[in-house]
């Protein structure tokens, strides 16, 4: 998932249609860019996955 976030953001940062989420851009690459702004909490995803079902930890009675 995190791979496919970055490979995405790099897209945008890329096309120049989206500016950088961040201040300091000098010397890093876009890959460097999307990592970064997801690091700093810039950028969030959601996603539709149903979440994991929890095991019971049902303990055995004792006879």
């Amino acid at each position: 998932m995190l791979i496919n976030l970055i490979s995405r953001r790099v897209r945008q940062l890329s096309s120049g249609g989206n500016r950088p989420l961040i201040m300091e851009t000098a010397g890093l690459s876009t890959a460097e860019i999307a990592l970064t702004e997801i690091i700093e909490g810039k950028m969030e995803w959601e996603t539709d996955l149903p979440k994991p079902k929890r095991k019971s930890r049902r303990r055995a009675r004792k006879a």
